[in-house]
């Protein structure tokens, strides 16, 4: 089989962390739950690798045998969690964005925790990880380093109308039907909006809709689907509405009250923030643009 044809996969990063255990976590359970294949990553990082060779060649295979003992306790530990489950390592010399931008492929959905050298602060926005959150052609989830909740049935998903944040509801909407859970749409103006004025209010109404009927298509069966529009803050308003949920959804840019969803204030302020997964959507992440 063609490396690009390979089945569809939960692509996780680790680097030792404990925010890269609760990825791991995560990414174990959501493969299951999606019968998919999991895929165990870790790079090296190019200055890691150069840093070794400067010393001599021992350092070198030092460096490499602890990764791969690395990359052998996280996979024997998801085997023992899921033995169903089918399991990959790989080890590159890539940094950590470089290796899981090779190794997802679109269909696949990848994991990074919220904390360490290999999470978040290297995949998301304000570092050289800028180009997997840009990229990246699944979704991208942010798992955060916190004791895991019981299912909640819910799922929040912001919302303005944008391509950007059309995405982020096609996956809310397959996420919640696969997962027997409700969905929460958020459109949030901004502080700054009048509540008391009603031409934005239908404004909002109209995009929700209209989002609604392009995004479920005739399939919505039972799915409880609920919204809130709000003049607030649009972090403030989807971490309210989320504090009670199974994961956040966002898309990649936004415009209208949900501005710079992703790569932009709000988001940030979102993955800083939030205590539950939050899933971004990089454009084509999708295969619709």
């Amino acid at each position: 089989m063609n490396a690009r044809e390979r089945p569809p996969a939960v692509v996780v990063g680790v680097d030792g962390s404990s925010g890269a255990r609760a990825a791991l976590v995560w990414a174990i359970g959501e493969a299951a739950r999606r019968r998919f294949r999991l895929r165990i990553v870790h790079g090296l990082g190019p200055a890691t690798v150069i840093g070794a060779a400067t010393a001599d060649r021992r350092s070198v295979d030092e460096v490499r045998a602890a990764a791969h003992e690395l990359l052998t306790e996280n996979a024997e530990y998801a085997r023992r969690v899921r033995p169903d489950l089918e399991v990959v390592t790989v080890l590159a010399v890539e940094d950590a964005p470089g290796v899981l931008l090779e190794e997802a492929r679109p269909g696949d959905v990848i994991a990074v925790g919220s904390r360490g050298p290999g999470s978040a602060r290297a995949t998301m926005p304000g570092s050289v990880g800028t180009r997997a959150s840009s990229h990246a052609p699944c979704p991208v989830v942010v798992v955060p380093d916190a004791e895991p909740r019981g299912h909640r049935g819910r799922i929040v998903v912001g919302v303005d109308g944008s391509p950007s944040s059309r995405r982020a509801l096609r996956f809310a909407l397959r996420e919640a039907l696969a997962a027997d859970a409700a969905v929460t749409l958020v459109h949030a103006r901004g502080a700054g909006a009048a509540a008391a004025d009603e031409a934005p209010d239908r404004r909002s109404e109209e995009v929700v809709a209209g989002m609604l009927a392009d995004a479920l298509d005739g399939r919505a069966g039972d799915l409880d689907i609920g919204s809130v529009r709000v003049a607030a803050d649009p972090v403030e308003a989807l971490l309210q509405a989320g504090a009670d949920a199974d994961m956040i959804v966002v898309g990649s840019r936004g415009r209208g009250g949900v501005r710079g969803l992703l790569l932009g204030s709000v988001s940030r302020g979102v993955l800083h923030r939030a205590g539950i997964p939050v899933a971004v959507l990089p454009p084509r992440s999708d295969g619709t643009d």
